[in-house]
């Protein structure tokens, strides 16, 4: 099946149906008319909107449009391992592995097709983080951080949600976990609480099914994808066939939700990344571009990822300079450091 190219309204991206739906329907009048005798003019093309079906903008799986008028929510999960496992980490569309101090990682997850009750645990905010959430608008919620750091996130378009300053309840403490691991944040209360901000708009193109995913026709074959952040820190997804998703492993363990499955993505998406570490928190460096590998269906495709200003999306194109639809689904993407024992290996 051929991937269909779409554009971006502004709710998100729709697509066609091909016209093979408009045809059934005319034929169904037809068929009730002869039977009732009383058609009494041309047979009406079906309305728009049961062409178009709304597409979630951060999954690229059908939703319906009255469930999409919403705006995203991005929170800073931790990835300590005292921090696992994550709360709804699971049920994110889109997840940013970014390096912090020390060879660790952190996590800007977004959420807007299928939010939960509650995320966590929300840990504080990080010098890349405006550069990475002002494409998506909408909410951000974070425990704290350094003031230079949130006082730049601030100065973005986004609605900061901050822990350390929150008297609206949308936080709390969890006594089944210890300082500073313990803050979970009430995402679906705090995303009813603003149905006055938009939906966010598309970040990536997405195929109308994982066989047409730009990775599964023009890639090759991948069933292990090893990422590395530093000395310190290993990740790697495996191709499950039978669970049609890549399966996440740390530190060569399987990384696991709240209820002991394994983490996975229908897409992961890797970006070499330069790091300016030049203070004792690493800034990752996300305007300009770089080598990408895009992975879907069982298959990975080198790329380039570009990303033309702060406030603009990442872009993902082939080497014809095309951009490349992702599967529809849920996607990693990881922010991997091209020095300091960052590294990146595609395995058959």
């Amino acid at each position: 099946m051929t991937a269909l190219r779409m554009t971006t309204p502004a709710r998100g991206p729709r697509f066609r149906r091909a016209g093979i739906r408009a045809w059934a329907a005319i034929v169904l009048i037809g068929a009730v008319g002869a039977l009732t005798g009383c058609v009494t003019g041309p047979p009406t093309a079906p309305s728009p909107s049961a062409e178009t079906p709304a597409v979630a903008p951060l999954r690229g799986t059908p939703i319906d449009p009255a469930e999409a008028e919403h705006p995203s929510l991005a929170v800073k999960i931790d990835n300590l391992a005292a921090a696992r496992p994550q709360i709804g980490l699971e049920r994110a569309d889109l997840v940013f592995e970014e390096l912090v101090e020390g060879g660790l990682t952190r996590y800007a997850a977004l959420w807007h097709s299928d939010v939960p009750d509650d995320v966590g645990p929300v840990r504080s905010i990080r010098p890349m983080d405006p550069d990475l959430l002002s494409p998506f608008g909408g909410i951000v919620a974070y425990s704290g951080g350094q003031p230079q750091f949130v006082e730049a996130m601030q100065n973005t378009p986004v609605l900061n949600v901050i822990f350390d300053r929150d008297d609206s309840g949308a936080f709390r403490r969890v006594d089944d976990r210890e300082s500073p691991h313990d803050v979970v944040l009430s995402a679906a209360d705090l995303v009813d609480r603003h149905p006055d901000l938009a939906a966010p708009e598309r970040q990536f193109d997405y195929a109308d099914s994982a066989a047409a995913a730009g990775a599964a026709t023009a890639g090759e074959a991948a069933g292990t994808i090893v990422t590395r952040f530093s000395d310190s820190s290993e990740r790697s997804w495996t191709w499950d066939p039978a669970g049609a998703a890549y399966l996440r492993s740390q530190d060569g363990a399987p990384d696991l939700d709240a209820d002991d499955t394994r983490l996975s993505a229908t897409n992961v998406v890797v970006l070499s990344v330069s790091v300016d570490r030049s203070t004792d928190v690493p800034r990752t460096l996300l305007e300009g571009t770089g080598q990408a590998w895009v992975s879907a269906n069982g298959s990975t495709l080198p790329a380039t990822w570009t990303k033309e200003a702060p406030a603009a999306p990442i872009r993902l194109t082939d080497a014809d300079g095309a951009a490349i639809d992702l599967a529809p689904g849920n996607t990693w993407i990881e922010l991997v450091p091209t020095d300091g024992g960052g590294a990146v290996e595609i395995q058959p």
